[in-house]
């Protein structure tokens, strides 16, 4: 695409007023004034102040801004061609606030639920079902938040770790309630140390992580 082109045309005589001026100065006051900056385009131009009005040479001004001067009979004619954004770095890929947020929430809720499971097999006290029920309703509530805040594909690339997460932390609060159910012992050494119990723990791990940097990164413990 070719850049857009203004093209102007300023009066001969003014331009070339500075030459003019008479060598002794009575009539004009001449005196260097401020720097000519235009927006888009690197670098300055002196200013001339004649009289209270400010010039730049036409020169400096096709420099200042790479245009092209032409001449024609009591015309020089300036064609500048438009300013050419400066290229934008591209925005690294992050994690959305919202989906971080959502998903501390329900990392928050599958400790609390994980911890005490744990705690009910080491001290031999059940946990009552309707509190786990709870839990669970909590814990998919906020699942579904989570799902719903997922605006960027950092989001939707994390989100599958989550629901992984939350799934297998209903196996083991089911594993726990049947083995409750069926009144059968729970070794606290060996429902504590499950592979199981471990994933959870260390795909909550790297999934707090990834709201702390605010970027994806995939984990293994969560699939």
């Amino acid at each position: 695409m070719h850049p857009m082109k203004l093209t102007i045309a300023l009066i001969a005589t003014i331009l070339t007023a500075l030459p003019m001026l008479p060598a002794n100065g009575s009539a004009q006051t001449l005196k260097k004034g401020s720097t000519l900056i235009i927006a888009g385009h690197p670098g300055e131009a002196q200013l001339v102040e004649i009289n209270g009005k400010s010039y730049v040479e036409v020169e400096a001004l096709a420099l200042l801004t790479k245009g092209t001067l032409s001449f024609k009979p009591n015309q020089t004619i300036l064609t500048l061609n438009a300013a050419t954004p400066e290229p934008q770095a591209p925005q690294k890929p992050v994690l959305s606030r919202a989906f971080i947020q959502t998903s501390v929430e329900e990392l928050s809720v599958i400790r609390e639920w994980r911890s005490a499971i744990v705690n009910a097999v080491q001290t031999n006290v059940p946990l009552e079902e309707d509190w786990i029920a709870q839990r669970h309703r909590l814990a998919d509530k906020n699942l579904a938040l989570a799902s719903a805040a997922a605006s960027t594909d950092e989001d939707r690339s994390a989100y599958p770790l989550l629901s992984a997460e939350y799934n297998n932390m209903q196996k083991l609060s089911d594993l726990y309630l049947a083995f409750r159910n069926q009144s059968k012992f729970i070794s606290p050494e060996s429902f504590g140390n499950s592979a199981l119990e471990d994933q959870i723990q260390t795909c909550a791990q790297g999934f707090a992580s990834m709201t702390d940097s605010h970027e994806f990164q995939d984990q293994t413990a969560c699939h």
